[in-house]
This record gives structure tokens, sequence and C-alpha cells, in this order.
């Protein structure tokens, strides 16, 4: 497995545990009111578990598993594009995270916004792997 899909599927565990940490609060809340404030983590929750554990599987496992050019040095085309994608996102979860901790709305904004640049810098990188059967 290429070193950046293992960087994408360790971070994407990392995120599924804090899911299920939150989620658990969450729950346990439902149950036996701990706290109202508690409610507030249910954002950082969806967060950790669409985009932090689903997206970012997804993406580690779809680096690994497409094509590779067989004639190529660099079987994988340049990684530069999808490394930034790691990071992009990454960042973006951070910001999604300041926001609900610091309740500011532009960081939401921008937050969404570095995940979106992270998802077209991982196309873009991916782009000319993507090629139909026997090609």
């Amino acid at each position: 497995m290429p070193r950046l899909s293992v960087f994408f599927v360790r971070a994407a565990l990392i995120y599924l545990l804090l899911a299920f940490t939150f989620g658990g609060l969450l729950l346990v809340n439902k149950g036996i009111m701990i706290s109202a404030r508690i409610w507030a983590l249910l954002p950082l929750h969806m967060e950790f578990a669409f985009v932090g554990w689903m997206f970012q599987l997804a993406m580690g496992v779809a680096f690994w598993i497409l094509p590779r050019f067989s004639s190529s040095p660099t079987p994988r085309g340049n990684e530069d594009w999808s490394w930034a994608a790691f990071i992009l996102v990454n960042i973006g979860i951070a910001f999604i995270v300041l926001q609900v901790l610091l309740e500011e709305q532009w960081l939401f904004l921008a937050g969404r916004g570095i995940e979106l640049l992270g998802l077209f810098a991982f196309a873009i990188g991916n782009w000319k792997r993507v090629k139909p059967f026997g090609a």
C-alpha cells in the first residue's frame, strides 16, 4: 500500500474513533441528561464521521487502487496533488472544529472551502489514472 494511502487510512481510523466517542457521549446524554451543552458536539460527530472517516477512507483506497502507469518511473503520477488533498482536507476539518468551539460562521465557510479545494486537488492529481477498461 502506498505511503499516502496509509496516511489517509490511519487518519480515517482516528476520525472514526473520534466519531464513535462523540456519538457515544451524545447517546449517553440522550438517555441520562448530563448537560445540554453536550449537544453542541453533534456537528463535530457528523464532521468526523462523514468527512474525517468516510471521505478520507474513500480517497485513501482510491489512491491505492486506481490503475498505475506501468511504463512510468512514478507509477501513480505526480503525488503532490494527492498529498495537498490530504493536507487540505485535514485543515478544513480543523476549521470546522474551530467553528464549533468559537462559534464564528466564517470558519465554517472557510473550512468547507478548504475541504472542497482538497477534493479538487485529489481529482486533479488522479484524473489521468481513470481510464476505460483495457485502455
